[in-house]
């Protein structure tokens, strides 16, 4: 729920950004959590097989992959920490993870997990959330999605007795468009030309609400806008409202967490941390503060990068996790991007909605203070879209959504690591244009008037947070909250954007979104590939590894999901 269901709330909403509540608790201390080497000059050793640009984990799947295969990669992160959306840090004697607050499709024997054990060399071990998941509020409504598809529905079920018969449709729908997605996936491994030859067939194989709006498909299923308000529940998790979104990705994220969440157990920095040795395999390497200043293009070639310092690093691969709009809008010539038709491709696409994160720290335990590691999903009513609108119409309308995640309880190392300490993540919306005034001044620097407005964000999340946890008032001994310059100073997302490009029904019809650019040599890999979420941007980098090693690439599907390969006798690890 946001902060709409009582006076004290709206109160706080309609407040100026200087009327501080607050005083915020201070001191940006460095983060001590650094993965992977840092950058010079003198530490290249080339001659590299191929260049990625950024160290989200559609890069590293993309050079992990081909390190399996023998090939000498080399990971450039302009960040001090590599993982991108995946990295953590730690602060005043806590530790949060960035973008990742659950994943789905861990168990075995999924295709997920699968290539998480293939890239990782299985060292990344997982925790299994509790059985309940998400928690869906529409004001003081409960509603409960379950691990298992039978279990969920049941529990849908309960809270809708009369729409049985719906929630069964629903669920085999979700099932037919992640199917169709299959398919989807399977044509970006073919050659532009070839795509094309058969796209006709792969559209007939496609149910025909896959690229579909997202509410008028579930509208013609039932006229009970509660039940479509729930079902559409974790519209974050792509970042685009049931009247915008192609029903596909709301598909693949319902289905994504029907076998459960799952936690990374240490944190989310334990995903670069036990990718980069697969890396290193093979000789190549990960390096940080590793800033890209321009690809390098030669008689129409992509023939590698040039780095801030003027370093020039030479390779028959570049490959960009860096996102459509900083690949074509920023590291390519604009006389190449141009050539190419990329600034006009661009336009066809929009950058996903910027968002604020809130970092909490308590002292005292998950347990002590009632953690659970079940997620909140936060809003005032069923009204996704109306009040999406209104809020970004202006900001001091209250929140559409207000995402709480406890990652504290759902690590199990966590109280090894920080003993008598528990942590709390909080996620909304926010409009871009309403920082955008600072976007040129020093991270850290920005002035009085960014840290009040910083402050009145943040106080309205903590109310929101109080409203169904009335108990952790006054017990938060820190915190602090990003914003969309947050995210461009250490993600290079320029607009703050959380998921890349939008996830609308324009998106998928885009056919330029594929690994493989019309620039020789150049590839592309991450989120903007296929879809957002970490399995989503690692399913698209295991894309363009296949995708570059051609015919080899079948041995390396091979490789990661049809050999026989031992199941570990405890696959994920039970929280206490």
């Amino acid at each position: 729920m946001t902060d709409t269901s009582d006076g004290i709330n709206q109160e706080l909403a309609n407040k100026e950004p200087t009327e501080k509540k607050k005083e915020k608790k201070s001191g940006l201390a460095p983060s001590t959590i650094r993965i992977g080497k840092r950058y010079r000059p003198s530490r290249l050793d080339g001659a590299y097989d191929a260049i990625v640009i950024g160290s989200g984990i559609g890069g590293l799947t993309t050079a992990a992959s081909m390190s399996k295969m023998g090939k000498k990669v080399l990971v450039l992160e302009q960040h001090y920490t590599a993982g991108g959306y995946t990295h953590s840090y730690s602060r005043n004697g806590y530790e949060w993870d960035v973008g990742v607050h659950y994943i789905g499709d861990m168990g075995y024997p999924t295709m997920g997990r699968k290539l998480f054990d293939f890239i990782t060399d299985g060292n990344l071990k997982w925790a299994a959330m509790d059985d309940n998941y998400d928690r869906i509020f529409l004001g003081d409504e409960e509603f409960n999605f379950v691990k298992g598809k039978d279990a969920f529905k049941n529990e849908l079920k309960r809270k809708f007795p009369e729409e049985k018969a719906v929630i069964d449709k629903y669920v085999h729908m979700i099932d037919e468009a992640n199917k169709g997605m299959q398919w989807f996936t399977m044509g970006k491994l073919f050659k532009p030309w070839q795509q094309k030859a058969l796209s006709l067939a792969t559209k007939r194989l496609m149910p025909e609400y896959f690229n579909r709006n997202t509410y008028e498909v579930l509208r013609e299923l039932t006229s009970n806008e509660k039940l479509i308000a729930v079902l559409t529940g974790q519209w974050g998790d792509c970042g685009m409202t049931p009247k915008k979104s192609a029903f596909v990705i709301h598909a693949l994220i319902a289905k994504h967490y029907f076998n459960g969440g799952f936690y990374p157990v240490g944190g989310a920095s334990k995903i670069a941390e036990t990718i980069i040795p697969v890396v290193q395999a093979s000789g190549g390497e990960v390096f940080t503060y590793a800033s890209v200043e321009q690809i390098l293009v030669e008689k129409g070639k992509a023939i590698g990068v040039r780095m801030k310092d003027g370093t020039d690093i030479r390779s028959p691969l570049v490959i960009s996790n860096a996102g459509v709009f900083n690949t074509f809008g920023r590291l390519l010539p604009e006389a190449v991007s141009r050539k190419h038709g990329y600034d006009k491709k661009l336009k066809k696409v929009s950058p996903s909605y910027a968002h604020l994160g809130m970092y909490i720290g308590l002292k005292g335990d998950s347990k002590s203070h009632g953690l659970p590691s079940t997620n909140f999903w936060m809003y005032a009513d069923e009204k996704h879209d109306e009040n999406t609108d209104k809020f970004f119409d202006d900001y001091k309308k209250p929140f559409p959504v207000v995402y709480v995640s406890f990652p504290s309880a759902k690590d199990p190392e966590f109280n090894n690591k920080y003993p008598g300490r528990s942590t709390i993540e909080i996620v909304a919306p926010t409009p871009y244009h309403i920082f955008e005034k600072w976007k040129d001044e020093t991270w850290g620097k920005r002035g009085d008037d960014y840290e009040e407005l910083k402050e009145y964000f943040s106080q309205r999340m903590l109310e929101a947070l109080y409203e169904k946890m009335p108990h952790l008032r006054d017990k938060i001994d820190y915190y602090e909250t990003s914003t969309p310059l947050s995210t461009d100073y250490f993600c290079y997302y320029s607009k703050g954007e959380l998921y890349g490009i939008d996830h609308d029904m324009n998106r998928f019809d885009q056919e330029w979104l594929q690994p493989k650019t019309s620039i020789p040599g150049l590839y592309l890999t991450g989120q903007d590939v296929l879809s957002a979420g970490v399995v989503g941007a690692m399913m698209a980098g295991f894309l363009t590894a296949g995708q570059i090693l051609g015919l080899k690439g079948f041995k390396l599907a091979k490789m990661a999901f049809i050999d026989k390969r031992e199941v570990p006798e405890q696959w994920a690890v039970q929280m206490e």
